[in-house]
């Protein structure tokens, strides 16, 4: 088996397990940037879902040290929240088993009014303090929210800085676009170079450079994805995003020529390459749509790598590669097998009576991958409704986040007309239910593109259009780009972590899980589900067997 195969193998069950495991999950809202991942949930999460929240002086331990229950002694300082449910108590019983000394301050969560039950105690610095006293006085949501986190970026207080990044990485992109000239460019450009912030992290500031960035930014940013270092070009597909921003569509040539039709381009660079210009396609107007089709059109030559455009040049409508793909259906191999399902959701899409001409031929050369795109996708119309670019934005702004150079990413999150998860998750634009619980699969791996089907009474249009093209391999490939990123930050410069010790001990509210799905939505998404793994142990078996 090629190394090519054994890294696509070795998604695969990445892929798998993010499915089985995030699934039904993350929150929908939860993942926002195309190109960063927000993991953990925030201090305003927290806030949100108690109903008490008190910063609280260690008195005492136990006085039995040895009980089972060793219950420590703590007095209220200050009540952020629901100061009234604690009435005139001052102080509060809590687990604790740590060996901070008397004094030590800790925040300290509660739910249920009536009979608070607290959760385990955290122990938090003054400044720690001061920084959630004044999330509480923050908006929801606007510039101004984000104008407040954004100095707390790379803090020295890790806990500081981790939460002002996932803050970020669900952020809409059109929130931090308003953010405008108050980013702090220099600061930005100074962390882009800095090797020693993880890749995650770096994602978000290439993608507020290209809100800010400038014109003597280019060179730099063209000088870094022209390097062979490859912890030079971590966050290559923000970077490449960032480049053609602030380029234009002068641009282009380079990021062909590197990565598109360079047949000796690493999967990863092409991949990430791919996710830049779906997010300049669906976000921004930088580059004309044609010329990005162009450019996606160039992958068709390489036929092992060909499926990774296929769903784009359905959902923007592009047929003119028609008979093209016919073609790299019936030349398949082994080596690019998985383009087959693919090419049928694309001619199924398509209204022009020459794809139904085209369907019938390639049922009688390989019925079995006509049987399992109308297995897996088995809702989808043959002929979708095509909606105007416009309309096609508006139905996503809602679900895109910021991440700055991505799809409706913002830099944390999408933008107006972003791909699903705000960034280029087309599934979390998807209205079906299967649709958003394999979005909710990428609570750890990043993007995951996926299909979907239209349930009944739901509108059709690019959404849809991606959905009856997106192949068993989609929710797999983004796990990929992920877990070869960090296996080439590894080889060249130690274990590294994506991010700093983040506040994962801080217990668990009444809403950490997320949204709660009706019953119907749940066991649709469990469907949805199951058969995409179902789809993907297919891939395995075939195409590596």
């Amino acid at each position: 088996m090629s190394i090519h195969l054994k890294t696509r193998f070795a998604a695969q069950l990445a892929g798998l397990a993010s499915l089985v495991l995030g699934g039904l999950v993350v929150s929908p809202a939860a993942i926002a940037c195309p190109f960063c991942n927000a993991q953990t949930k925030t201090f305003s999460d927290d806030l949100a879902s108690s109903d008490a929240v008190v910063i609280a002086k260690f008195v005492k331990g136990p006085a039995k040290p040895d009980a089972d229950v060793s219950e420590s002694t703590f007095e209220v300082v200050k009540a952020l929240k629901g100061g009234e449910h604690l009435g005139k108590r001052r102080t509060i019983k809590l687990l604790y088993f740590g060996n901070h000394p008397a004094g030590t301050k800790f925040l300290v969560f509660g739910v249920d009014p009536k009979h608070l039950q607290w959760s385990t105690p955290n122990a938090v610095s003054d400044r720690t303090v001061e920084y959630v006293t004044k999330l509480m006085k923050l908006p929801e949501k606007g510039p101004e929210r984000l104008d407040f986190f954004q100095n707390y970026l790379e803090d020295e207080e890790s806990i500081l800085a981790t939460d002002a990044y996932e803050v970020f990485a669900r952020a809409p992109y059109a929130e931090v676009k308003q953010l405008g000239d108050r980013m702090h460019h220099d600061q930005l450009v100074a962390w882009i170079k800095n090797r020693e912030v993880p890749s995650s992290r770096r994602r978000l500031y290439l993608t507020m450079l290209g809100i800010c960035g400038r014109p003597d930014d280019v060179p730099d940013l063209e000088a870094m994805i022209r390097s062979t270092d490859r912890q030079v070009r971590t966050a290559l597909d923000a970077m490449v995003a960032c480049y053609l921003i602030l380029k234009g569509p002068e641009g282009m040539p380079l990021i062909e020529e590197l990565f598109l039709k360079n047949q000796d381009a690493e999967y990863t660079d092409t991949y990430a390459a791919i996710m830049a210009l779906r997010f300049l396609g669906q976000e921004t107007n930088v580059v004309p749509k044609p010329r990005l089709l162009e450019a996606l059109r160039y992958m068709l030559d390489r036929p092992q790598l060909a499926d990774l455009v296929i769903p784009d040049l359905a959902r923007w409508q592009d047929w003119s590669p028609m008979a093209k793909l016919v073609d790299l259906f019936k030349n398949a191999d082994e080596e690019s097998s998985w383009v087959r399902v693919p090419v049928i959701n694309y001619l199924r899409a398509c209204p022009k009576p020459e794809a139904k001409t085209y369907l019938d031929e390639l049922a009688k050369i390989d019925p079995e991958s006509v049987k399992r795109a109308n297995s897996f996708f088995p809702l989808a119309a043959p002929k979708p409704a095509v909606a105007n670019s416009g309309e096609a934005k508006e139905s996503k702004a809602g679900t895109t986040g910021a991440a700055g150079a991505s799809s409706g990413s913002g830099t944390g999150g999408g933008s107006s007309g972003g791909s699903a998860n705000g960034n280029l998750n087309d599934s979390s634009a998807l209205p079906s239910a299967a649709g958003k619980t394999l979005a909710r699969a990428d609570g750890v791996s990043g993007p995951v593109p996926t299909s979907a089907v239209n349930q009944p009474g739901e509108k059709s249009g690019a959404a849809t259009d991606d959905s009856q093209t997106q192949t068993r391999w989609a929710a797999a490939k983004p796990t990929v780009a992920r877990a070869e990123d960090f296996q080439a930050e590894t080889a060249t410069a130690g274990l590294q972590s994506e991010q700093p010790p983040s506040p994962s001990s801080r217990p668990a509210s009444r809403a950490a899980t997320g949204e709660t799905l009706p019953a119907w939505q749940a066991l649709a998404g469990a469907a949805g589900a199951g058969i995409g793994i179902f789809a993907l142990l297919m891939t395995i078996l075939r195409g590596n067997g």
